[in-house]
């Protein structure tokens, strides 16, 4: 899961691209009250904007809500080949995130302090294991 997929609301809008721009994910801040159109944060405008004033709105992806956050409490992500020269890397699990379906996804911090989700982990260790109990 990519953390882009995360938002209040539960959708992304997906747009083709144009011209002038590339094709991109944005999320959905809000629903139009009057017509129900989805609306998404147009920064040049500084403004919420429904999607379909967009030309290159392509529709509309289910994403997940997260509804809780629960400390890593000793938790860590070993990844197998992902450390400099595909080398092992284990990483510590800030917080796992629970989405509004049951689903809980690690949150790790590099040592460069970059956050990233770790549902790419090749295992996760239970506090108190090491690689050989786990």
């Amino acid at each position: 899961m990519d953390l882009r997929y995360f938002n209040q609301t539960g959708w992304t809008a997906i747009f083709s691209g144009t011209e002038t721009e590339i094709g991109r994910m944005v999320r959905v801040e809000a629903w139009d009250p009057a017509t129900g159109t989805a609306l998404v944060v147009d920064p040049k405008r500084g403004a919420m904007r429904p999607v379909t004033d967009y030309e290159d709105f392509s529709h509309l992806e289910k994403a997940d809500q997260v509804v809780a956050a629960v400390p890593g409490g000793g938790w860590r992500a070993h990844w197998k080949d992902e450390g400099p020269g595909k080398t092992p890397l284990t990483e510590q699990v800030l917080a796992w995130l629970i989405t509004s379906q049951g689903r809980a996804t690690a949150i790790t911090m590099d040592a460069h302090g970059h956050v990233d989700d770790a549902d790419s982990a090749d295992v996760f260790i239970p506090p108190g294991e090491d690689l050989g109990q786990a």
